[in-house]
């Protein structure tokens, strides 16, 4: 019988934690979730940047954090003003 999949809950807080805090299990398998989702990988390494950079007082990377950030965002990922719309989110007047 197949392992069931990590909850969506279980993701987000290995994502949220520091790394060096997780089990060896929790990071394998935030590896092997990773590995298939492009998308998880990459909001896995803005948190843990921007984590860094918090902690570490580096507020002058932020600019530099922004603009990866920028790269990465698809805009696939930002609904358009019809799917606002069909989620019943109003859109701004065109």
């Amino acid at each position: 019988m197949a392992a069931r999949p990590p909850s969506p809950r279980s993701v987000a807080g290995w994502i949220l934690r520091c790394p060096e805090t997780l089990t060896e299990p929790e990071q394998l398998q935030l590896k092997n979730i990773s590995a298939n989702c492009p998308e998880i990988a990459a909001l896995t390494r803005h948190i843990w940047s921007f984590a860094t950079m918090v902690t570490e007082h580096q507020g002058e990377r932020l600019p530099d954090w922004l603009d990866a950030v920028r790269r990465v965002t698809s805009p696939a990922s930002t609904p358009s003003p019809q799917d606002s719309n069909a989620i019943g989110t109003p859109s701004s007047p065109a």
